[in-house]
């Protein structure tokens, strides 16, 4: 069938340019709404919140319906997670962060937020972001461990079904090796891995994965968490699933 040129013109201009500094955000929306489905996952621990991106990201992209708490012990931060979430029932901003023990800890806010951490920051093997991630101020911060805070939310929220995501600039690795047999509750975690270690705690990415798949966990997709940085790759996420 021979289509009039007109029309042939107005399928071209509705169809969606596609920015390739941001293609990267496709693959990772995409699985995460196929695999959240598929699992029927009712919680998703936002560890590591900061202003309230992932959870914006799986409401809006990746179409999840069901619970979010998010975790983020930056004040201010948290303030914007909360102001976001304000409208949403299924989204609560626990101000906290999730660590290797119960208690307080010091927390480095940086100069760019995205970039805070539990963990110090080093630029021996990457300095590109050295203004961004170098510390502001120091603040103490409550700290609680997977295993606390799952508990504890369990009981009051009812889910059976959780996934894990985390984004801790760094500490990704020191939450799990301390989370217990609660670890064994999630039926998925997505962490972000270090190629060039930013922070004196990362880990390298080999030996984070191995660390994870110890714990019961294996590989579902690897999605890259950035634009990148050409010709260097620095960090990119995992998506595992429970064995």
């Amino acid at each position: 069938m021979k289509y009039p040129l007109t029309k042939i013109w107005n399928k071209v201009k509705n169809l969606r340019v596609m920015d390739r500094r941001h293609i990267y955000k496709y693959w990772e929306k995409d699985h995460l709404r196929r695999l959240l489905h598929h699992y029927e996952i009712d919680c998703v621990f936002d560890v590591g919140a900061n202003n309230g991106q992932y959870a914006t990201m799986l409401r809006k992209e990746a179409r999840y319906t069901g619970l979010i708490l998010s975790f983020e012990p930056n004040p201010i931060a948290a303030e914007k997670a909360k102001r976001l979430a304000a409208n949403d029932p299924l989204w609560n901003v626990e101000q906290i962060a999730l660590s290797a023990s119960d208690g307080m800890q010091t927390f480095h806010v940086m100069a760019d937020s995205q970039f805070s951490s539990l963990s110090s920051p080093r630029h021996d093997e990457c300095d590109m972001f050295r203004e961004w991630n170098k510390v502001n101020r120091i603040i103490e911060v409550k700290t609680e461990t997977i295993s606390t805070a799952l508990y504890r939310l369990q009981k009051q929220y009812g889910f059976k079904r959780p996934f894990l995501k985390m984004d801790t600039q760094g500490y990704d690795v020191e939450i799990v090796m301390h989370a217990g047999p609660a670890l064994g509750e999630f039926l998925g975690l997505q962490s972000e891995l270090a190629v060039k270690k930013l922070y004196s705690d990362s880990v390298d990415f080999k030996e984070a994965i191995r660390i994870y798949e110890s714990h019961g966990f294996e590989l579902s997709a690897f999605v890259p968490n950035n634009g990148g940085h050409f010709p260097h790759l620095v960090e990119i996420d995992c998506i595992m699933i429970r064995k």
